[in-house]
């Protein structure tokens, strides 16, 4: 059995900071060899090859894998992953993800029994649910998500719960079916800059996807909600600031920030790399416009210790 090689989270001051503008901390990171902070080491211990047994077993898909996450083996070792809903090809074509794009298989209504009995095997008391995008159907899956919800209710009362949601193209009624079955925490990614978006997902809207932020909140004030971002694209420090702004304009709770990482030669290229104590930085840039969580480094991916996030912030 291989030892786990844990990778904790930047520490950063839980106290709000003062809102500067980025101090040149280091010499900036071109894009080209990987630094060493972003070296890893996968984590393949029993619990990993039990989990990934399982979910063979279930003929069930996770994002730690479609999506090669760099957290794959950390979380799988303790026990924890993020299941993805309705198949493993998505109708839409975003530059940065991993995932295949195409036209996807009908959807399997069993598949939220299977979701939530692995849930119940595995003992888990945190899970987090996400999809592809399904714009071929009419609710974008948002049943899926809700029954998914109730099955685990049923199977693992206790276990909170948080979803990663496509935007349903902006639609109230999808969103409501979601918010209805009452997740703990709400998330959906703005990923990068408004000026970079139509670049980085060319089929989604970064208006469009705050308006989802700010109704999920509308729809169920004390659920938590919760947005992510990648760095690296290209974008400015002040763009990062004002994206962060506009997010607590619409009540987030919580703030991934991770530095992207390009899946193959195909996806979009790496403009360059930030240090750790950039990362920190906007941490604290965070906390001070008053986000509950904020989770920032470069190994930071939208899912990485929600376990934590749901327990430390508290009850609804």
């Amino acid at each position: 059995m291989q030892k786990n090689v844990m990778i904790d989270p930047i520490p950063v001051d839980p106290k709000p900071a003062p809102t500067v503008r980025r101090a040149r901390l280091h010499d900036e990171q071109p894009a080209g060899r990987k630094p060493e902070w972003l070296r890893i080491k996968l984590s393949q211990n029993d619990e990993y090859w039990r989990l990934k047994s399982l979910m063979r077993g279930q003929t069930l898909h996770t994002v730690c894998e479609e999506a090669f996450c760099p957290n794959l083996g950390e979380c799988w070792s303790r026990g924890t992953a993020t299941f993805l809903l309705m198949g493993d090809i998505c109708t839409r074509s975003c530059k940065f993800c991993n995932i295949q794009s195409g036209k996807p298989l009908p959807l399997d209504e069993d598949e939220p029994r299977r979701v939530a009995e692995s849930v119940a095997q595995m003992a888990l008391r945190h899970v987090v649910l996400t999809s592809v995008d399904r714009d071929d159907q009419p609710d974008g899956g948002a049943h899926i998500f809700a029954n998914t919800i109730g099955e685990i209710r049923e199977r693992v009362p206790g276990c909170t719960i948080e979803v990663l949601i496509p935007d349903f193209k902006g639609e109230r009624e999808a969103l409501k079916l979601v918010m209805d079955a009452r997740p703990e925490i709400l998330n959906h990614n703005t990923e990068t800059v408004p000026r970079l978006s139509r670049w980085v997902r060319p089929q989604a809207k970064h208006e469009r996807s705050l308006e989802v932020l700010r109704m999920a909140k509308e729809l169920d004030p004390k659920a938590l909600t919760k947005s992510g971002l990648m760095v690296g694209l290209g974008e400015e420090w002040d763009e990062i600031l004002a994206v962060l702004d506009e997010l607590r304009a619409v009540n987030v709770d919580i703030v991934t920030i991770g530095q992207y990482l390009q899946p193959s030669k195909q996806h979009l290229p790496i403009a360059r790399y930030y240090h750790p104590d950039e990362f920190t930085q906007l941490a604290n840039e965070g906390y001070a416009r008053g986000f509950k969580w904020v989770e920032s480094g470069p190994l930071v991916r939208s899912s990485y210790h929600a376990d934590g996030q749901a327990r430390i912030i508290g009850e609804r």
